[in-house]
């Protein structure tokens, strides 16, 4: 993979995931990758696990997260960490923002 540094946010669209969830991926290399991940009230990011390490930041909203055996309602300024492989999901309570990194970076977003 070619080495990029910047990621300008106007030429990053933002892409319907779908109904009520959509994403905009920002800067990634090989072993990191940052994706900005926008809910309406109510959607659901079913339950799913991957290899990836996953870091998520609130930036707005309300959600409900389940990670393994444990659920946490969480808001803007918090953030939550996921291990590899581990099943993990998310309803949202009020419309918002997360901020994912993910290490490796997600091929299949790209």
């Amino acid at each position: 993979m070619t080495v990029k540094n910047l990621f300008p946010g106007s030429e990053n669209t933002l892409e319907s995931v779908s109904s009520g969830l959509s994403r905009k991926i920002g800067a990634y290399n090989d072993n990191l990758m940052v994706v900005e991940v926008h809910f309406e009230a109510g959607t659901t990011a079913p339950l799913h696990h991957h290899p990836h390490e996953q870091i998520t930041y609130v930036i707005s909203g309300k959600f409900e997260f389940t990670v393994g055996d444990e659920t946490y309602i969480v808001g803007a300024g918090d953030s939550l960490y996921k291990q590899p492989n581990i099943e993990h999901g998310a309803t949202c309570l009020e419309a918002g923002m997360l901020l994912d990194v993910f290490t490796p970076h997600r091929e299949d977003f790209l």
